[in-house]
């Protein structure tokens, strides 16, 4: 337990003695009568490390992973060989622990990387900005409809069922926050958008049409007449795409699409059943203002010295708090920075190479099934096959699949989908050969690779790409591992992190990232498992998580919890779409104002605008505290409409309110919810819990209070525990059942327990901690600010 806390008993010793006070426990004798936990937490006693580790390995051997099941199901998430060089950045402190790099003479690494990231996603799309990476796919789609709406002000959305479902329903979630509907459009028989039925659905309300590319059935869309479509009224054009289909596909820019989002885990990161991952959102310049998220930039100094620098960022828009155009606060930094390096690694001829090697794949997958007299989705495609089953259901096949290892995606009652990546072998082919065919093919894969390499592979017009990307030098310049060693080494040495000094600066409270924390994460048994895998397959993980909510609810004084938010503020806007969603299941969906301390951080009225409410701010007194007297006169003011109380505790002033109970009972006898911003949850762990003194729903920054890495800027994770009348209504989603109640929000990210991989290092934390060495670190947090 205390090999893990930085101060020793020493230490302890000389801060009392500099502050005055005779015990820790003197600290807190200003903490409000009645909201000091009286108890212990009940949790296990702290672990020894080997325990630790005996027990995630009993876990992780309970989940079959890619070494074991081959999974073909694709839809954004794809399994590919990441470069050991590569993939050992996730353990190098350097990247790991620095914070968002808000100073950038302390921060000329990350920022460098993040600039060159930008570069190779708005090469890739083919659009003149992007931004230093969001959550994943599924929300950066959100980002671009919230950005849509913004820039027109219309009230619909127009999707394509080309387009993956799990980002259909983020859509549709975080749609229903900002107040706008969304149609979906059929496919023809060839597996393409309908251009009639997507022509049709467009009208003068139309904020944004919705493609995909290529789409969820595998079909590479004809983009330009889809364009042209959705141009008629002035609707922008999203565009969810593939990065690695860029090295041979025409970018979504060349077709005049506003916005190209997607999913960037096959750049470099991990399967990680789901995370953590990077989106990427690049656009026309005329919406730079607009982006969410952070935008990095080149300058030089006085002396011409060339540097980098935030040039759009996240606390820009805090500032600007209800009136900001997203409410995002992490992003995927570290992953986007393992990106880039991928990128640098590879070179535009690898990334090229890779592609074309998977699409070759398809192609005599493809000429294979035909041989044995099965129905193929029409061409184009690049990666997935659509495959009519036959006599037989699509459940007799998935199931003779899943005997040899293999998992596929169901498409239908007799249809399955095949997505190949860059491990597929011949004996892979063979092995689905051999499923459709119900015995030996009589042909093996070689067989037909061989033809298939005398065949014409290359895509028509007007889908093969003829523009250059990845021409800037760094990416044609590092090739050889001791050249990339030493390219990794300069950026690590330009940022401050905590391998070399503490960071005093906002809010994120870092703690150390243990190496027993942070070892499981690369066991395959955690990293190499597709979301979408048969939950039979996942039984480890399943137990990780039920463990895992079990303890902070405990902590929290909660009764529920949802492990889907990717970071504190998707944790925010899930919170309070969950508020709504309960007021609107007992016939009060009018309530619709939200009451926010002017002292909040400024993500809380971001999230209250996206998720639909008006904010109407509460004063603070001159100590900083929620002026309790304007409260009362703003909750009985707005007392038939008044939805919810964000408020954060201890304030953003780092002070314990000792009014803190009957500001939930204000809200509460005003017909609101209060929810608790658990920004500050590390000076609470042990002492006292939201539960307890009122609250009713908070999100956790496991990036901050429970150890996860800062990365930089990410990856976060921000889960949210609620009192039992909320529970019905956390997140949900479309493809695996998370155990949700029907009254369920939709997802609000991609995968159905968010940044999954990443969650072992929580679990982790509070195992090798217990009950008593949590309430110590508390104690000692307290103490070092104090």
């Amino acid at each position: 337990m205390t090999r893990y806390t930085s101060a020793t008993d020493r230490d302890r010793e000389e801060m009392l003695a500099k502050i005055g006070a005779a015990s820790v426990e003197e600290l807190f004798e200003d903490v409000p009568a009645g909201l000091r936990l009286d108890r212990p937490l009940d949790l296990p006693d702290g672990m020894a490390e080997q325990d630790v580790f005996d027990h995630l390995s009993e876990l992780a051997s309970r989940n079959r992973h890619a070494d074991s099941e081959v999974t073909f199901a694709g839809a954004g998430m794809y399994d590919h060989y990441v470069p050991a060089l590569i993939d050992s950045i996730v353990q190098r402190s350097e990247f790991l622990t620095p914070y968002t790099p808000y100073q950038p003479e302390i921060s000329q690494g990350g920022l460098q990387v993040m600039f060159e990231f930008q570069t190779a996603i708005s090469e890739l799309t083919g659009l003149p900005v992007s931004n230093a990476s969001l959550y994943e796919g599924p929300s950066s789609v959100a980002s671009a409809g919230y950005l849509a709406k913004l820039e027109n002000g219309r009230g619909r959305f127009v999707a394509s069922r080309g387009v993956h479902p799990h980002s259909r329903s983020t859509l549709a979630t975080y749609g229903r926050g900002f107040g706008t509907t969304l149609a979906e459009t059929p496919l023809d028989d060839r597996g393409a958008t309908d251009l009639d039925a997507l022509a049709e659905a467009i009208d003068d309300d139309t904020a944004a049409v919705f493609l995909q590319q290529p789409n969820f059935l595998g079909t590479v869309e004809d983009l330009g007449p889809l364009t042209e479509a959705s141009r008629r009224t002035g609707a922008l054009v999203v565009c969810a795409c593939d990065p690695l289909t860029l090295g041979i596909l025409e970018p979504p820019g060349a077709f005049g699409v506003d916005v190209a989002v997607g999913e960037g885990q096959q750049l470099g990161n991990r399967l990680d059943f789901g995370g953590p991952s990077f989106g990427f959102f690049a656009a026309q310049e005329r919406y730079i203002r607009k982006m969410p998220g952070r935008i990095a930039g080149e300058t030089v100094d006085a002396d011409g010295r060339r540097g980098f620098v935030l040039t759009l960022q996240t606390r820009e828009q805090h500032i600007r708090r209800e009136k900001a155009t997203s409410n995002i606060c992490t992003a995927q930094v570290l992953l986007a920075i393992m990106a880039s390096m991928y990128g640098v690694y590879h070179g535009p001829e690898g990334l090229k190479a890779i592609a074309r090697r998977i699409h070759a794949l398809a192609a005599v997958l493809a000429d294979g099934l035909r041989r044995l007299g099965c129905t193929v989705g029409r061409e184009p495609f690049f990666d997935t096959v659509r495959v009519g089953t036959g006599e037989r259901t699509a459940d007799d096949v998935l199931s003779a699949a899943e005997a040899r290892g293999i998992n596929l995606r169901k498409l239908g009652e007799r249809a399955v989908g095949i997505a190949l990546d860059e491990t597929v072998t011949a004996a892979d082919l063979d092995d689905l050969f051999a499923v459709f065919a119900g015995r030996a093919p009589g042909f093996t894969a070689a067989d037909l690779a061989a033809l298939a390499a005398e065949a014409d592979l290359d895509l028509p017009a007007p889908h093969a790409r003829t523009s250059e990307f990845l021409t800037h030098p760094v990416f044609n310049s590092f090739h050889t591992e001791h050249e990339m060693l030493r390219y990794i080494k300069r950026l690590e040495g330009r940022d401050l992190s905590l391998a070399t000094s503490m960071i005093p600066l906002g809010s994120c409270t870092m703690k150390l990232n243990a190496t027993a924390e942070m070892a499981p994460i690369t066991w395959p048994e955690f990293a190499a498992i597709h979301p979408f895998a048969p939950v039979r397959q996942t039984a480890g993980y399943r137990e990780l998580f039920r463990t895992l909510e079990s303890w902070l609810c405990e902590i929290t004084g909660f009764d529920a919890c949802s492990l889907q938010p990717n970071a504190g503020s998707q944790g925010e806007y899930s919170g309070l779409m969950v508020i709504r969603a309960y007021h609107q299941a007992r016939g009060e969906g009018h309530r619709d104002v939200c009451l926010i301390p002017v002292s909040a951080h400024g993500t809380n009225p971001a999230s209250a605008v996206m998720a639909g409410l008006k904010v109407v701010a509460v004063a603070c007194d001159a100590g900083g505290n929620v002026d309790l007297p304007d409260l009362r006169a703003k909750a009985g003011q707005h007392r038939d409409r008044l939805a919810a109380l964000m408020v954060t505790y201890p304030s953003t002033h780092g002070v314990f309110e000792a009014g803190i109970r009957e500001i939930c009972d204000i809200v509460h006898e005003h017909g609101g919810q209060v929810y608790l911003d658990g920004a500050n949850m590390n000076a609470q762990v042990g002492l006292c819990r939201p539960g307890d003194y009122g609250a009713d729903v908070c999100h956790l920054n496991l990036h901050k209070t429970f150890c996860i890495p800062h990365g930089g800027g990410g990856p976060g994770m921000g889960p949210i525990c609620c009192a039992a009348h909320l529970a019905p209504f956390l997140p949900g989603h479309p493809v695996i059942d998370t155990g949700s109640g029907d009254g369920a929000i939709g997802p609000v990210s991609a995968a159905p327990w968010g940044s999954a991989s990443i969650l072992p290092i929580s679990w982790a934390y509070i195992a090798l901690m217990g009950a008593a060495g949590l309430t110590r670190a508390t104690e000692i947090a307290i103490l070092n600010a104090n």
